[in-house]
């Protein structure tokens, strides 16, 4: 496995669903047949714990890396990244055939920017993560992958032309600079990763996946879930520290979250899964349901979900009385959008 090819790998879906099947096989046989790439296959990225070969073989790549799995690509990168398999996010552009009508009601302009915390100790590399929900044919997933790998050369080619002309008595390209990890070339060694070893089935998991592109480290769902999921790192950042102690089901925490970065990989909500921020962001509100007062807010809601949990633990039940989010309530009030004049507009009724 060479820090200078690109590897793919195909994360499987959980269960074994036939239709799923037929699209990962037809994936992996389409792909073995393609140069310059390392192919591999591993379970749901999801369920890996610290020891399943299938993650230690994940930790092992140094280079450029796409990830064809069974979840959003946000959810997928950041899950990675908790991991502690790092890298740049590699924008895919395979987009779902329902994305291009969205696009088009979508105003022109300047993109938002960044605002959250990061990820820490990103190597020079770039991680690809394309959702295999998409599409029902390998043929889109073959040529995505194709166009990456180009895009990678390109991306190593221009490298290595910056450090020939900022490096002119440098004649060796390609000589690998950093320590060895595994085997003697510094590369990480396949053979030692087994395929049955790769494909062990892992149990299922639940825990939540901080998206640190948009957290700004506010601290309200650490304030707010009383299961001791949640931590801070030794620079006070937050992190998911304790992640089985979170409660199967349960994703009162990213409704909590100001920012929308909490995600939960499994969860039916594509809001909370992980889909892109930009599509779930738009004001769309029923006034039918709110006015006939069956619908909960996502706050009520988070509530609701807690105190079931903590009565499943043999707790009591705390309401709004704990934890509640501040909103960050410390930085200055900005102009009102739409969802804050329409409640306005209904504490003015009185109802």
């Amino acid at each position: 496995m060479s820090r200078h090819r690109l590897t793919v790998v195909l994360s499987q879906a959980q269960g074994k669903n036939p239709a799923k099947r037929a699209l990962e096989e037809s994936i992996a046989a389409a792909l073995i047949m393609e140069q310059g790439l390392d192919v591999s296959v591993v379970p749901y990225l999801y369920d890996l714990d610290a020891d399943h070969t299938g993650r230690l073989f994940l930790e092992s790549v140094q280079g450029d890396m796409v990830i064809l799995g069974w979840m959003y690509p946000r959810a997928g990168f950041w899950l990675l990244d908790r991991d502690g398999i790092k890298g740049h996010y590699g924008e895919s552009q395979l987009k779902p055939p329902s994305a291009d009508d969205d696009d088009e009601d979508e105003d022109a302009g300047e993109p938002e920017p960044p605002k959250g915390i990061g990820s820490v100790g990103a190597p020079d590399r770039h991680i690809y993560c394309v959702d295999l929900r998409d599409f029902n044919s390998h043929t889109p997933y073959i040529e995505e992958v194709r166009r990456i790998a180009e895009e990678c050369r390109n991306r190593r080619e221009e490298k290595l032309k910056a450090t020939a002309a900022a490096n002119p008595t440098i004649v060796q390209l390609g000589v690998t600079l950093s320590p060895p990890r595994h085997g003697e070339n510094g590369e990480g060694d396949s053979s030692r990763f087994a395929p049955d070893q790769l494909l062990q089935q892992p149990a299922r998991r639940w825990y939540p996946v901080i998206d640190y592109s948009r957290c700004t480290n506010c601290m309200e769902c650490i304030d707010f879930c009383l299961f001791g999921v949640y931590g801070v790192d030794t620079v006070d950042r937050i992190l998911v520290e304790n992640q089985d102690n979170c409660k199967r089901g349960c994703p009162a925490c990213s409704r909590v979250c100001p920012e929308h970065a909490i995600m939960f990989p499994d969860y039916k909500t594509p809001a909370i899964a992980g889909a892109p921020v930009g599509a779930i962001t738009g004001l769309k509100i029923d006034l039918t349901k709110l006015f006939g007062g069956d619908a909960q807010d996502a706050l009520q809601q988070a509530v609701v979900e807690r105190d079931r949990e903590l009565v499943n633990d043999g707790r009591a039940a705390v309401g709004m009385a704990i934890g509640m989010p501040k909103r960050q309530a410390d930085k200055p009030q900005g102009p009102k959008d739409e969802l804050d004049r329409l409640v306005d507009s209904l504490d003015a009724l009185d109802i």
